[in-house]
């Protein structure tokens, strides 16, 4: 058999397994280990446990149990509903302002947790029974807080843009430099969208909320300032090359913890057991899903599959941009079954190569690619988010939540376009603080 015909078949298997409901680590594991013992025989499967240990032996894997730690000290403390709080008494009386609020909110809190679902669940707890009581429609509500916790895995500090880092050897700090000014564009979309929805659907008079006194709209901010001043502070040291990603997410997590502890007294040790309880059982599935693809990925080079992949892509006489079409579509297609660690374990190491003979910005591609991947969150028939909001509004249909979901997704396409006519976009911020 040919190696792309091989490859097909790895596919087909892949697929089927994943699809059983295994565990992504585990099938990506068997898979490896199934066609290494068909083709290779038992010596091709004898330092599987080797490799499976190398792919977690990278220094810089550290910081993304830190920077989950930081996102589960948030998501278990009331941090949602005071970024929540705060933003709606500053926009409350701007028209729509309560869904750009939750946006907002959602767009923070992202940023904090890393984390969509968290983000899903903190935030739409709150905003998404006050907006219908308010009058907005329960699809823009609902689609507004499933879109804003997608967020999260573009604007830095992004445990997936992590995950692309060690995957393609590219850096980290200036990956999240790169996330920044595509995340507020990306959030500018939405906000864009949200005011023109909730303007048609008021019938041309928006919503506006109830009025604060400076007093009450400034009540809060001592409590979300020094939250956005430790993600600045991330940023600051990794892009000024004080220290590792590994280095800042500790520190980071320390932090956290700490103001979490003093400023919502959440210092008993079950609550901090909580925290750092289900930061390991995310921890642990990522490094399983990382460990499991290393030995994929060795599998797809040692069969060929790999390299016979990327000629023949290259090989394709087509546009560049078609080409980049393709690829998108791929991803996309990805992205509705898979979550964005797998998809890009298992694809950017095979893409890049590709990416870089046409001339793209491996940093550029990384957004580009995360952008997509943010689509898969929000759509069938896998859609994490989709489910996540069903669950804690019940009484809002499935089918209602993804019709508010869909503008946003029209605004992430849209996103990706601009981004396409406009690389600089990307560029021009790391190229400004880390040079060209």
């Amino acid at each position: 058999m040919s190696p792309l015909e091989i490859g097909a078949l790895i596919a087909v298997a892949t697929i089927v397994v994943l699809a059983s409901g295994v565990p992504i680590a585990f099938g990506l594991g068997f898979v490896a280990v199934l066609f290494l013992l068909i083709f290779e025989g038992f010596g091709g499967i004898s330092f599987v446990g080797e490799l499976f240990f190398s792919s977690l032996s990278d220094f810089t894997l550290v910081a993304i149990p830190m920077f989950i730690v930081m996102g589960s000290a948030v998501a278990a403390s009331p941090a949602g509903s005071d970024l929540y709080a705060a933003l709606e008494r500053w926009l409350g009386r701007v028209p729509g302002g309560l869904v750009i609020s939750n946006i907002g909110a959602c767009t923070l809190f992202s940023a904090l947790s890393g984390s969509s679902p968290a983000t899903c669940a903190a935030i739409g707890k709150m905003g998404i029974p006050e907006m219908r009581k308010r009058g907005y429609p329960s699809a823009l509500a609902a689609g507004a807080i499933a879109a804003g916790g997608t967020l999260g895995i573009l604007i830095p500090p992004s445990v997936t843009m992590i995950v692309y880092g060690i995957a393609t050897g590219t850096s980290i700090g200036r990956l999240f430099i790169a996330g920044l000014v595509p995340g507020v564009l990306l959030t500018g979309l939405f906000i864009a969208w949200a005011w023109y929805a909730s303007w048609r659907g008021s019938g041309g008079v928006p919503v506006v909320g109830q009025r604060y006194s400076f007093a009450e709209k400034f009540e809060l901010l001592p409590k979300i300032l020094p939250f956005l001043l430790i993600v600045a502070g991330i940023l600051y040291v990794l892009y000024g090359g004080i220290a590792t990603p590994s280095e800042a997410a500790g520190v980071g997590a320390m932090l956290v913890l700490v103001f979490v502890a003093l400023a919502y007294r959440q210092w008993q040790p079950k609550k901090i057991w909580t925290i750092l309880s289900s930061s390991m059982r995310e921890s642990v599935m990522i490094m399983m899903i990382i460990g499991a693809s290393g030995v994929f990925s060795y599998m797809l080079s040692s069969l060929f599959v790999t390299q016979s992949l990327a000629e023949g892509i290259a090989a394709l006489e087509v546009n560049r941009w078609v080409l980049l079409a393709i690829i998108n579509l791929f991803l996309l297609v990805a992205g509705f079954f898979l979550p964005p660690v797998a998809v890009i374990l298992m694809t950017a190491p095979i893409l890049l190569p590709i990416i870089n003979a046409a001339g793209f910005d491996p940093y550029w591609f990384a957004v580009i690619m995360t952008v997509n991947l943010e689509i898969g969150l929000i759509t069938p028939p896998v859609g994490l988010n989709l489910f996540v909001i069903n669950s804690i509004a019940p009484d809002v249909p499935l089918r209602t939540i993804l019709a508010g979901a869909l503008p946003f997704v029209c605004m992430m396409v849209l996103g990706i376009v601009l981004l396409c006519i406009f690389p600089g976009l990307v560029t021009w911020l790391p190229d400004l603080l880390m040079g060209g």
